[in-house]
């Protein structure tokens, strides 16, 4: 093979392969500046009073300088005047029965007698040993808060994130699939130092309708 023949196959594929790395450059330049997928602005479904929901929780809370943590299973049965939820454990065992009517609140733990106070949050604080905020999933479960300036706060998978009236910071972290309007699947609150506790984190998911 004479020299010329051999510098022209060369200089062929030093071109050929150029003209590889060129076109990889560029999709890879497409790949990096093409935008992200815009998120959906629909607000969450209209509110319902009455709710009838399944799920799981998780709790890691900080008390007295030691971390705890819990999880389990929630019923959650609500109607306009009246909240019933049942806290299980991962097996399905209860734990504890909350029953919220207009101006008393029943909580019940195990075999003990069941405790009565007027305000919800603070009682399951006193018998549980941390705060579920039972009044404020009326709202979040429906992708609803009160928003720390007092203004109703509707989600949405663009606006996730709101800090409540009274300090919990929500995320509604993800929506239930295929449901139209959105309808939050997993809900993520913390909140810094009340009473004992430093600080709680309560991971919430919905798994979906209750049972009929």
């Amino acid at each position: 093979m004479n020299k010329a023949r051999l510098s022209t196959r060369i200089s062929t594929r030093i071109n050929i392969d150029c003209a590889i790395l060129a076109c990889a450059a560029g999709l890879l330049a497409g790949c990096a500046s093409a935008p992200p997928a815009a998120l959906s602005t629909a607000a969450v479904a209209p509110y319902a009073s009455k709710v009838e929901l399944d799920g799981r929780l998780s709790v890691n809370y900080l008390r007295a300088g030691k971390q705890e943590s819990i999880s389990g299973k929630f019923a959650w049965r609500q109607s306009e005047a009246r909240t019933d939820v049942t806290l299980a454990s991962p097996l399905g065992q209860t734990i504890a029965t909350i029953a919220v009517t207009p101006g008393a609140v029943t909580l019940k733990e195990g075999n003990n007698p069941p405790r009565t106070a007027s305000d919800v949050d603070t009682l399951t604080a006193q018998v549980l040993g941390w705060p579920l905020p039972v009044s404020g999933l009326r709202d979040w479960l429906q992708g609803y808060a009160v928003a720390a300036d007092g203004q109703r706060f509707a989600a949405s998978p663009a606006q996730p994130k709101v800090t409540t009236r009274d300090g919990w910071e929500l995320e509604f972290v993800s929506w239930q699939e295929g449901a139209a309007p959105p309808r939050p699947r997993r809900i993520d609150a913390r909140r810094g130092a009340t009473g004992d506790i430093e600080n709680i984190d309560i991971r919430i998911v919905v798994d979906g309708a209750a049972a009929p």
